[in-house]
């Protein structure tokens, strides 16, 4: 259905291209029981997406209640801070990607051409603004998809090959952390996942029902087609020598065929600035209704590309990841007391407190892979 194209694109958009590497610094073996408890947290904060469609938006729509209201209000900033972390590593990875065609991937490096990309983008968006960029997000979407099925088909032969030649499948080592450690980490890949939130705000293009399946089929699909990546994956992942690095698929997608590693670059660098783009018009969007009309959408472009702009020199990849994943727990848990607010169900409340709870963790914990 057309209105899973905004919710897959967004998910798709860098999760994976990073997860394999994420997982394995953490977990080693068990990448693919980690992967499957993300998927499992990501569908129940889905549910609260959902959840909210359905009951919290006509109570917004007739503004009677005043604790939903200021609580979706303050949300609303939250989610446009979490764009910004978002346009910031969208970039940084699609940087990380083309450098390491050139074998200029270094820390500067990256930083430099995250910060010139980004600039770009607010000075189309501050002269004539972005709606025509946005048309690449549907052949973002379709290239990552075919990217990403022609790399499952690759893994998958490797991996036969393997167990054919030596008769078992070698899995990455388990690395020397503790439990702790590892929660944390894991907590950090919650933003690998994100991206089923925006069926939320498109409500003028599609009613409820719609938006509610889309959100629902967009996490079946993505969440079933992320741990199968994952799983055949983990046999190619001993030849990164336990070197995990934000471009590690490339090496991945070279050991399995010689063919792979270029269209995945294109993949990577038309589907990052896409998601870049429309996270940047979304973030804009946010700002101008959230100021009533005072914030007009050249000056969000441009508040955006600066903050995204001085966050490129903050850190790493890896480091940006775990930032954004803060940034979407808080958006997240916000949206749970919006929940909570609308709900009169014991049985709902209770969940929902749970999944609070489990975002609270993400917020305050999550710590970079590495």
């Amino acid at each position: 259905m057309p209105a899973m194209s905004t919710p897959l694109a967004s998910i798709f958009g860098s999760g994976f291209l990073v997860v394999v590497p994420i997982l394995a610094s953490a977990v080693g073996p068990f990448a693919l029981p980690a992967m499957a408890v993300v998927a499992v947290i990501a569908f129940m904060v889905g549910s609260i997406v959902r959840h909210n469609i359905l009951c919290a938006e006509p109570v917004l729509s007739k503004g009677s209640k005043r604790l939903t209201v200021l609580l979706e209000r303050v949300s609303g900033f939250a989610l446009v801070a979490a764009y910004v972390v978002s346009v910031c590593l969208y970039i940084h990875i699609l940087s990380a990607f083309v450098l390491a065609n050139f074998e200029l991937d270094t820390a500067f490096n990256k930083s430099l051409l995250t910060t010139v990309i980004i600039g770009v983008i607010t000075a189309i968006g501050l002269l004539g603004g972005l709606n025509p960029l946005e048309k690449l997000e549907r052949w973002a979407l379709y290239v990552t998809l075919a990217i990403l099925v022609a790399l499952l088909i690759a893994f998958a032969i490797y991996d036969v090959d393997q167990f054919l030649t030596q008769d078992q499948l070698i899995l990455p080592a388990m690395p020397d952390r503790s439990a702790w450690e590892i929660a944390t980490i894991v907590a950090g890949a919650l933003i690998i996942v994100q991206g089923f939130e925006t069926t939320r705000y498109l409500g003028d293009s599609y009613d409820a029902s719609t938006r509610i399946r889309a959100s629902r089929w967009s996490q079946y699909f993505s969440l079933s087609v992320y741990v199968l990546f994952v799983a055949l994956a983990q046999p190619i992942v001993p030849a990164l020598n336990g070197d995990y690095g934000d471009n590690s698929l490339i090496i991945l997608a070279a050991t399995a065929s010689l063919l792979m590693p270029v269209p995945l670059i294109v993949a990577a660098s038309l589907s990052q600035f896409s998601a870049a783009v429309a996270d940047t018009v979304a973030a804009a969007a946010n700002m101008k209704e959230g100021s009533q009309q005072r914030i007009k959408l050249r000056w969000g472009y441009l508040l955006v590309g600066v903050a995204a702009m001085a966050l490129a020199w903050s850190g790493s990849t890896f480091e940006i990841i775990a930032l954004a994943s803060r940034a979407f727990a808080f958006y997240y848990l916000l949206q749970c007391l919006v929940a909570l607010s609308v709900c009169r169900k014991l049985r709902e409340r209770i969940y929902f407190v749970f999944i609070a709870l489990v975002l609270g963790f993400v917020l305050v914990f999550a710590v970079p892979a590495g």
